[in-house]
């Protein structure tokens, strides 16, 4: 067996399934509900914020969100396949023209926000 056919063999089994994650793309506001460990305790945390980029594919597959805790920007990477992410939910669907939305560091305001996807609609 090569050595590549053994990587993937031994990773297979980590990956989760399709199913288990929702349909988001960048630009969309999600909640991540992560397991949080302290001591013996453990407790799912909500870090909810705009999808600013996904990378990798595979076991190794991860996305930033971005929130803003007292005006101050707060960036986390979550590896996608962990099992401490409990779950992840889709709030809003952002309409964004980019694959990294990287240039939201640098806004504040109201420029900071993105538009809805669904924005042709009529309700």
């Amino acid at each position: 067996m090569g050595s590549q056919k053994l990587v993937e063999s031994i990773t297979e089994n980590q990956l989760r399934d399709a199913d288990f994650f929702p349909d988001f793309h960048v630009g969309d506001t999600i909640n991540v509900h992560y397991t949080i460990v302290e001591g013996e305790k453990e407790r799912i945390q909500v870090f909810q914020g705009v999808l600013i980029g996904q990378k990798s594919r595979g076991v190794n597959a991860t996305i930033t969100v971005r929130r803003i805790v007292a005006n101050e920007g707060v960036e986390r990477i979550f590896p996608l396949h962990s099992p401490r992410i409990a779950k992840l939910e889709v709030v809003r669907q952002g309409d964004a023209r980019r694959a990294k939305l990287y240039f939201l560091r640098d806004r504040v305001g109201k420029s900071r926000r993105l538009r809805d996807r669904r924005r042709g609609l009529k309700n």
